[in-house]
């Protein structure tokens, strides 16, 4: 016995109105037709990747720059419209942009 059932049973004069649940489309990323440049460079000794190059909006950009942190269990940044992460993780980088639909170019080393 459910829930509804249940309720039947305790308010049998009820009526259910069944109201459809609306599934909201999900807010994508802008895919832009240029590469995303993924640079790498070593400051103050320590490795760090760069992506720049994406023309979308700061907002998608730093949604994008949280995701790959969080996937990558890693620590990083935005500034100057780059994603900074620390390590060198260019290869598991392009692979997730590369999966969201992002054209890479690789850049150094």
């Amino acid at each position: 016995m459910n829930l509804k059932d249940q309720l039947k049973n305790l308010f049998p004069e009820h009526e259910l109105e069944e109201t459809p649940i609306e599934n909201e489309p999900k807010k994508s990323i802008w895919l832009q037709d240029d590469p995303i440049i993924c640079k790498y460079e070593k400051r103050k000794g320590k490795p760090i990747t760069i992506l720049e190059g994406y023309t979308g909006a700061d907002e998608d950009f730093k949604k994008l720059a949280k995701e790959l942190k969080t996937k990558l269990s890693v620590g990083g940044s935005f500034k100057d419209d780059k994603i900074i992460i620390q390590g060198d993780y260019r290869d598991k980088i392009m692979a997730i942009l590369k999966d969201k639909g992002f054209s890479v170019k690789r850049v150094g080393g």
